[in-house]
């Protein structure tokens, strides 16, 4: 009898990101195993349409920005000064301590470089996919029974990502 999807498993998966128009997002198939039971690895839904299922399940998902990586929040676009960054940065670079405005550091985001000049930079804190609605097409590959030290392990890691 197959194990099904429940609090304290690992579930090896493969999923397709597309966007609301089925436009994919990445290219090809990604696979991801995490252990299921609210620990931050998967979004909640994912997690929710996944609970009691078993290896070979497919299911295709429609998650809104809500239920996804949220709304965009232009409160989360900064500008920062040029000088502290590196010489060679390049758009798409994230940065998790801010050269110039360390009111943002340990706030747990990371800001992505999203332009810059001689003189500023802009810094994006919102997700890359937030304001998205997206289509996941998920896979479920393998079930397996995590251990007591595994769920420990987790628990103490989804907690440090908390503070």
């Amino acid at each position: 009898m197959s194990l099904s999807i429940a609090a304290g498993c690992w579930v090896t998966l493969r999923y397709r990101i597309s966007d609301a128009q089925g436009e994919p997002i990445e290219s090809g198939e990604r696979e991801l195993t995490y252990l299921h039971g609210g620990y931050g690895a998967v979004l909640p839904g994912i997690e929710q349409a996944l609970a009691g299922q078993v290896a070979g399940h497919a299911v295709a998902l429609a998650l809104e920005p809500d239920d996804a990586f949220g709304d965009y929040d232009a409160s989360l676009v900064h500008l920062a000064p040029r000088a502290g960054f590196p010489a060679d940065l390049e758009t798409g670079m994230g940065f998790q301590k801010v050269p110039g405005l360390p009111e943002l550091d340990g706030d747990g985001r990371v800001y992505i470089a999203t332009d810059f000049t001689d003189d500023t930079v802009v810094l994006d804190g919102n997700h890359p996919l937030a304001g998205m609605a997206l289509r996941f097409d998920i896979r479920v590959i393998s079930v397996a029974q995590a251990s007591e030290e595994d769920i420990e392990r987790e628990r103490r890691m989804a907690d440090d990502s908390d503070n």
